[in-house]
């Protein structure tokens, strides 16, 4: 039983990676279609401010994805390890077809039809869905209204200083705003694969691996006192993944990010980046998880759309939402198949 509960635990790490694989795009388009950053510096930073999140943010996000959306008496090792492989295999259709979709959701809809897949929709519980389900909405919205608010509010501010000057300053702020914004993407994304492993031990009956000691060695490190109620080698080894993703990055969806929605400039990019990490942080806060793709996507459309609805090429907009729209349904499609034959499987492996 330990030895395939290590296992399923290195999927969760694999699809963390590839959170970050997948998400790269989203921290370091902005920054390498402006040219602030070469490619390879650009994940470097992006990579280091995902790691040090582990540092800045409680738990809360963990919390809630681990007991506030399934019903735990109902989670099995089977259910964990059949959403794991919905959201993996839905990463990777979705990085072939460039297009920058939630990881989170992914993961999210294939724990939930593996659930269902067990014991039908009374294992889902609804109320631990609604803010999540409404900021599937709300956050590109708050993320498009911010985005546009900063593009407004920066143009009235710099409207006396010249292209080359506003062009040199954003190029430096730009590099303040990219890490802030994978610091968010790191304390929000990497929870999620924490909440999945507690999940997961809980279910295995090792539950006590997955909550630290109190007043241990982690609690001196984490800044501004968090909350954590999660094991140090479970936060560590989730940062830790979701930087090294990041470190390889899903150059297929750079260029979407980047240029396919509107072009940025430096200022541009500062003011898209600014509106997402602020999105994604107060979400954090408050023990929301949302999706950072979502947030990143609204605030680059409601940069470019100040310039001119014309700016924006729509197109791209049209065939995210159409994916995000699929996303959970089919990675919980997935998961429910896989739950069946992961189940027999396990079975024979166990018994």
């Amino acid at each position: 039983m330990l030895g395939l509960v290590i296992f399923i635990i290195l999927i969760a790490l694999v699809f963390d990676f590839l959170n970050g694989f997948h998400d790269a795009a989203n921290s370091i388009a902005t920054i390498v279609s402006t040219r602030v950053l070469s490619p390879t510096q650009a994940v470097i930073w992006a990579a280091f401010f995902n790691f040090v999140a582990a540092f800045f943010f409680g738990t809360k996000v963990a919390e809630k994805v681990g007991s506030k959306l399934v019903d735990p008496a109902v989670v099995d090792i089977a259910i964990v390890f059949a959403g794991l492989f919905g959201a993996i295999t839905w990463n990777i259709i979705t990085w072939l077809l460039r297009l920058p979709v939630s990881s989170s959701h992914a993961l999210f809809g294939g724990i939930a039809g593996a659930a269902v897949a067990k014991t039908g929709f009374v294992a889902i519980l609804w109320s631990g869905w609604v803010w999540l389900l409404a900021f599937i909405v709300l956050s590109p919205l708050i993320g498009f209204v911010l985005g546009a608010f900063n593009m407004v509010l920066v143009s009235w501010l710099s409207r006396r200083a010249t292209p080359h000057r506003v062009d040199t300053l954003f190029r430096r702020l730009q590099l303040v705003s990219a890490g802030v914004y994978s610091l968010g993407h790191g304390g929000n994304d990497a929870q999620k694969t924490m909440g999945i492993i507690v999940m997961l031990l809980a279910a295995a009956g090792y539950s006590s691996y997955g909550h630290p000691v109190q007043g241990g060695w982690f609690e001196h490190l984490n800044l501004f006192g968090r909350q954590h109620n999660v094991a140090p080698w479970i936060i560590l080894s989730c940062n830790g993944a979701i930087a090294l993703g990041t470190m390889f990055g899903g150059w297929r969806i750079v260029k979407t990010m980047g240029s396919g929605i509107t072009r940025l400039q430096p200022v541009g990019g500062f003011c898209a980046e600014t509106a997402a990490a602020t999105t994604i942080i107060v979400a954090t806060h408050w023990g929301i998880p949302i999706s950072t793709t979502h947030a990143i996507t609204g605030a680059i459309l409601g940069v470019g759309t100040t310039k001119g609805v014309r700016s924006v090429r729509w197109i791209w907009g049209e065939r995210i939402v159409m994916a995000w729209i699929l996303t959970i349904p089919c990675s919980a499609f997935m998961s429910g198949v896989m739950y069946v034959i992961a189940h027999r499987m396990i079975e024979r492996i166990v018994g």
